[in-house]
């Protein structure tokens, strides 16, 4: 795969480095390499780095491995995803990382490249897969999932509240034909919603389109097991760094954090503690970290990004 137009502008550089606070001869692990660009920053930021990058996408790595050859060296690149980082680094012989970064989300290369599908603004094969090579398509979620199943990928990851009619709509057509394009269903959703035509900031079926790739890639599954196996390997005093681009995501974060970093959970009656619980984490970002508006004004992007990081205890 030609990794000529992958492009990706990195969300919040100096807040990254600010919160990871790599450090010389440090192991840093990148959980989501995208374009490689907070990769880069890392190891550029102190000397003799080690660096462990992951994706899922054969085309970030095939980018990344570019962007770090001056670092080659100090790099190692793997096809994984971020849930999979103890298996990597257990094959690489390292027990304990000093930092941890993930970059949430879809990246921009994903967006922009058609046949992809992930993006309605191109007609292209409705895929959304993040790994091309594995897993079934979006195509194949629309055309053969339940009804009952689809409603609630619609309602509880696209927070659509038209799902029951959208859904209707996509039973409906697919008895006729299978849906197979981006701009098939992109059209199906507009004609469904009330209103659907009436220009609007958001098209119609974003909402759709973002519960799609959530499912197709379990990207909330992949942040609940990432977070609990990025605490888990950071040595004491390593940061783990995420940035999120959705409610959903941030919230899982947010929750994760905050049971980490809590202590004893005994009734407050109890006049000794019995439960033993001390924190794994401690808090460094009470609330997520925003982009400024400089940033958010060379890249849209970053708008709707937030971040949260904690220390190993």
């Amino acid at each position: 795969m030609s990794t000529e137009i992958f492009s990706h502008q990195s969300v919040m550089p100096d807040e990254v480095l600010h919160w990871l606070k790599p450090q010389q001869g440090g192991v840093y692990l990148d959980g989501t390499l995208g374009g490689a660009g907070h990769s880069r920053l890392i190891l550029e930021s102190a000397e003799a780095i080690r660096l462990i990058g992951l994706d899922r996408d054969p085309a970030a790595l095939q980018k990344a491995e570019q962007v770090l050859e001056p670092y080659a060296k100090q790099v190692s690149l793997h096809h994984a995803t971020f849930d999979q980082a103890a298996d990597v680094l257990a094959q690489l012989g390292i027990p304990a990382i000093d930092g941890m970064l993930l970059d949430l989300g879809v990246s921009s290369h994903q967006l922009d490249t058609a046949e992809r599908g992930f993006s309605f603004r191109q007609d292209a094969p409705l895929d959304m897969r993040m790994n091309p090579l594995a897993g079934g398509t979006a195509a194949d979620l629309v055309n053969q999932a339940e009804e009952s199943e689809l409603v609630r990928i619609f309602f509880e990851y696209g927070e659509e509240r038209y799902s029951r009619r959208i859904v209707r709509a996509i039973l409906k057509q697919r008895d006729l034909k299978a849906i197979e394009r981006t701009d098939e269903l992109a059209k199906l959703v507009r004609d469904a919603v009330p209103g659907g035509h009436r220009p609007s900031r958001i098209h119609p079926a974003t909402r759709v389109f973002q519960a799609l790739r959530i499912q197709v890639n379990d990207e909330l599954g992949q942040v609940t097991r990432g977070v609990e196996a990025g605490i888990s390997l950071l040595k004491p005093g390593g940061r783990f760094v995420v940035i999120s681009f959705h409610s959903l995501e941030d919230r899982i974060v947010k929750r994760m954090f905050r049971d980490k970093s809590k202590g004893c959970i005994c009734p407050p009656k109890l006049p000794i503690c019995q439960c033993q619980k001390t924190p794994e984490v401690k808090l460094l970002t009470r609330k997520g970290v925003k982009a400024d508006p400089a940033e958010i004004e060379q890249n849209v992007r970053s708008r709707s990004a937030i971040l949260r990081a904690v220390e190993r205890c």
